[in-house]
C-alpha cells in the first residue's frame, strides 16, 4: 500500500440538480475521498458518493470518517445511502465511523429583501437540525427497511456503525448564524486519529451556517478543502503553505445568462445568493496565492454541466496554475508534489 496520501474526486459537480444533458462525461454531485495508506476519509457526500466510493476501489472497511462541510442537499443527500448501503460493506467488527459536521444553526436566516409576501419556513418544530438530529432522522425515517434488517436479518443498525457528531464552535470568537458567521478566527482540530489530524475553519457561505472548511494532516503532507464559501481570509489562513488546496468555482459567467435577465423574485434572489455565497476560478487562485499553496485544484464546479474546456480557458488567466480535476481523479499532495 503506497505512503503517499492523495484525494480522490469522486464527484465535482456542485449544486442541487440533475445536470443535463446527462452524457458519459456528467459530473456527480460532490464528494471527496482523502486517502492515506489504507485509511480513507470522506468529505461531503453529495449524489452518487456512495456509488462512486465503491468505483474508486475503496471499501467501508477503510472509512475513518465522514466529514460535512454544510448541510445544503448538494452535500449530503448520499448520506442516507452510506449508511443503508454501506452497512453491508463492513466486514469486521469496529469502532463506529464519526460523522462529523456542522450543528444546529439555532435560528432560522431572515428571509430575503425580494420576496413579495409572507414565507414560512419548512419543519418549524425543527427548522434547523444539525449534523447529529439529520442522521438521526434520516435512520427514524428508514425503520421500517432498517427494522427488517436488523431482527430478521441480524444486521447491525447504523446507528451502531455510525456516530454522528455537532461540531463546537470555539468560545469567544464573535460568531452568530446571521450577524456574524464568518469571524475571524484560528483553525481548530475536530478530529485526529493516528493517521491524520482534521482542522477546522468557519467559511462564509450565506445563508448556511455554521459553514466549515477542512484542513487534513499527515506526516507526509496536507490538503486542505474549502467546502462552499465567498473569498474569505479565513481559507487563506487554513490553507497557509498547506500541499494542495481544493477549493470550489463558480462560472460568474453563466450566472448572468441564466439570472441576468430574470425579473421574477426567485431569479433575482438566486443571482443574489451565488455572488454573497461562491468564489471565481480567479478568486480561488487568489486565495492559494495568499496562502502560499503548493498546488491548487479547482471542483464543485456550477454548472456541472459546463465543458472543461471552459474552465481551462478561464483558469488560463489566473494568478497561479489551476488544476481542474474530472470525477475519479486521483491528486497527490505529498510534500515531494510541484509548487504553484
Amino acid at each position: 500500500m503506497s505512503s503517499i496520501p492523495k484525494i480522490v474526486t469522486l464527484g465535482t459537480a456542485g449544486g442541487p440538480r440533475w445536470w443535463t444533458p446527462l452524457t458519459a462525461e456528467s459530473r456527480f454531485g460532490i464528494s471527496t475521498a482523502v486517502v492515506v495508506g489504507d485509511r480513507s476519509y470522506l468529505v461531503d457526500v453529495g449524489l452518487g458518493a456512495g456509488r462512486q466510493f465503491t468505483r474508486a476501489g475503496l471499501e467501508m472497511d477503510s472509512l475513518g470518517g465522514v466529514f460535512l462541510t454544510h448541510l445544503h442537499s448538494d452535500h449530503t443527500t448520499d448520506l442516507v445511502n452510506l449508511a443503508l448501503f454501506g452497512m453491508f460493506g463492513f466486514t469486521r467488527e469496529r469502532t463506529p465511523v464519526p460523522i462529523i459536521g456542522p450543528g444546529n444553526r439555532g435560528m432560522l436566516p431572515p428571509v430575503s429583501p425580494r420576496a413579495t409576501g409572507p414565507v414560512e419556513p419548512v419543519s418549524p418544530s425543527l427548522p434547523t437540525p444539525g449534523t447529529a438530529d439529520m442522521f438521526r432522522l434520516l435512520m427514524e425515517a428508514h425503520a421500517t427497511d432498517l427494522n427488517d434488517r436488523v431482527l430478521d436479518a441480524l444486521r447491525p443498525s447504523p446507528l451502531d456503525l455510525f456516530r454522528a457528531q455537532d461540531i463546537e464552535i470555539p468560545e469567544g470568537i464573535g460568531y452568530h448564524p446571521n450577524d456574524n458567521m464568518t469571524p475571524d478566527m484560528a483553525p481548530f482540530t475536530v478530529f485526529e486519529d493516528d493517521r491524520v489530524r482534521v482542522d477546522a475553519i468557519l467559511v462564509e457561505h450565506p445563508p448556511i451556517a455554521p459553514a466549515f472548511a477542512y484542513r487534513f494532516t499527515t506526516d507526509e503532507g496536507s490538503v486542505a478543502i474549502s467546502g462552499d464559501t465567498a473569498k474569505t481570509a479565513n481559507m487563506a489562513r487554513l490553507a497557509e503553505n498547506v500541499d494542495l488546496l481544493l477549493h470550489e468555482a463558480i462560472s460568474f459567467e453563466w450566472v448572468e445568462e441564466l439570472y441576468g435577465g430574470s425579473a421574477d423574485s426567485t431569479g433575482q434572489a438566486s443571482k443574489d445568493h451565488h455572488y454573497k455565497s461562491h468564489t471565481s476560478v480567479a478568486e480561488a487562485a487568489d486565495i492559494a496565492l495568499e496562502a502560499g499553496a503548493r498546488r491548487l485544484a479547482i471542483h464543485h464546479l456550477v454548472p456541472g454541466h459546463l465543458p472543461i474546456e471552459a474552465w481551462r480557458r478561464t483558469a488560463a488567466h489566473a494568478a497561479v496554475d489551476v488544476l481542474i480535476p474530472n470525477d475519479l481523479d486521483v491528486i497527490e499532495f505529498a510534500r515531494t508534489a510541484s509548487s504553484i
